[in-house]
């Protein structure tokens, strides 16, 4: 019996493989349809062009554009050899068409690498992981380049030195033409660092909000800065520094800390300034105090009435990490008080730092009833506070609370802060006035030592912070 032969006819299936579907006999001499995947790898670079009544349908290459027929009697042959002449072609042979595994719509990758590219990533990754630059000579990393192609040729130290250096340079020069671009004023920020070498570092930060409206930090310089870091050195350090950036005339404002040489600093820095008709309204709100620093103060002369206090807490913690077998204990005293499994660790306290302290507090207060276990369980410790002590220090950690979050809250660089002074700084004068009225005799001269320090620094504000708030529509007046 003859079987009348169907035209193929064009199907997609879910994933979008190519189908094709055809005519056979089934074994009662009845023709069914069955569907088979296209699987001649051209049509991985060729699209299907639907046949219309003036013309059959074609396939046309995804690079160049050039067109063959592609009919069920045409095959796929003209198009296999097209691949191999294609000027646009980035595979060598039609075995090198691999789908990339990260691209679930089909897309092909290169198996070709540009050597340029690779080299860029890898500087990249030196600078955010801040690897040495002997790291492209380890042989391990060599050998693993080595392993994915072997056409990729590592650099040498020095020449990743020269990459990074190049890479700076150009970074550098992007960020001059933004800071160019910037339609209103900006605000700096500059702070001393010493490190571990006791050698001298500046930073210098710039502030601003784009065309767009959204907020930027960026950091200017991380630079030496030798002593002495006298209000002379510091205004020429960053007067150069400005010229450098080329935007000393669209500066508004530098907040700095409260070392005793940022005063002069400022007035140098301003009279500068002001002599090239620089600043808005001859710098009256150029200088900006760092209300976190004078948070830090503050609460720097609250805490030196309950150094005692702070100290039994201190020494419970020394304690516990001052040997494994402490420590061992310590966590078995956790356990048996049902707090298996918590990753919460134990803080000590820096010296300079008054948010470390209120971190350690709350951590033993946190581990409150292990200490307790562990002074019924060693006869050694003996300095673990009593029932009324750890009250005590829970009444200070909660009244410290407030300022560690207003603290943290004007730390924030990727959200504006200058509107919020005001309202938290109202919060804080209220807890301490609270506080020296409070029934507690340690709170109270907590509160008085605090309060001074508050005059002092706040008794007058800078008044552009107040049009901040009146500014900010949260805010009704």
């Amino acid at each position: 019996m003859d079987i009348q032969e169907n035209p193929p006819i064009d199907a997609s299936n879910e994933s979008g493989d190519k189908l094709t579907k055809i005519t056979t006999p089934n074994k009662n001499g009845k023709t069914g349809t069955e569907k088979r995947k296209k699987r001649s790898p051209a049509w991985n670079l060729f699209e299907v062009i639907p046949g219309t009544e003036h013309r059959n349908k074609h396939a046309r290459c995804k690079t160049c554009g050039k067109e063959y027929n592609c009919g069920s009697k045409c095959g796929t042959g003209n198009m296999l050899e097209h691949l191999k002449t294609c000027p646009r072609n980035v595979y060598g042979d039609v075995g090198e068409m691999l789908f990339s595994p990260t691209q679930p719509s089909g897309k092909l990758r290169s198996p070709k690498f540009d050597p340029e590219t690779v080299r860029d990533l890898l500087i990249q990754a030196i600078i955010k992981h801040e690897l040495p630059f002997n790291f492209v000579e380890y042989e391990g990393i060599r050998t693993v380049f080595e392993f994915i192609c072997s056409d990729i040729k590592l650099p040498c130290r020095n020449t990743a030195k020269t990459c990074v250096v190049r890479m700076f340079n150009h970074e550098k020069l992007e960020l001059q033409n933004l800071l160019n671009l910037v339609p209103g004023r900006i605000c700096l920020t500059s702070d001393l660092w010493t490190s571990i070498a006791t050698d001298g570092y500046l930073t210098l930060a710039a502030h601003f909000v784009d065309n767009d409206w959204r907020l930027h930090k960026k950091i200017l310089n991380f630079c030496r800065m030798p002593p002495p870091y006298t209000g002379v050195a510091l205004s020429n350090k960053i007067n150069s520094l400005l010229f450098e950036w080329g935007i000393e005339k669209k500066l508004f404002s530098i907040t700095l800390d409260n070392a005793s040489a940022n005063k002069s600093f400022v007035d140098i820095l301003r009279n500068q300034l002001n002599f090239r008709g620089a600043l808005l309204m001859s710098g009256k709100f150029f200088h900006v105090r760092c209300c976190a620093h004078i948070l830090n103060l503050i609460v720097q002369d609250g805490l030196r009435e309950i150094d005692e206090s702070v100290l039994k807490i201190q020494e419970c913690i020394k304690y516990m990490k001052g040997s494994p077998a402490r420590k061992h204990k310590f966590y078995d005293c956790v356990a048996q008080v049902g707090m298996v499994g918590n990753k919460r660790g134990l803080r000590q306290d820096v010296p300079t730092r008054w948010n470390s302290t209120y971190l350690m507090l709350e951590s033993a207060l946190f581990y409150r009833r292990a200490f307790i276990n562990l002074g019924l369980n060693d006869s050694s410790f003996n300095c673990c506070p009593s029932p009324d002590e750890w009250d005590k220090f829970e009444k200070i950690s909660k009244f410290l609370g407030h300022f560690y979050e207003v603290t943290c809250l004007f730390s924030g660089t990727k959200f504006h802060t200058s509107n919020l002074f005001f309202p938290k700084i109202f919060l804080i004068q209220n807890s301490i006035t609270e506080a020296m009225v409070n029934t507690d005799s340690f709170l109270r001269k907590m509160g008085l030592q605090m309060s001074l320090k508050f005059e002092k620094y706040w008794s007058e504000c800078n008044q552009i912070l107040a049009i901040a708030t009146i500014l900010d529509p949260r805010y009704k007046f």
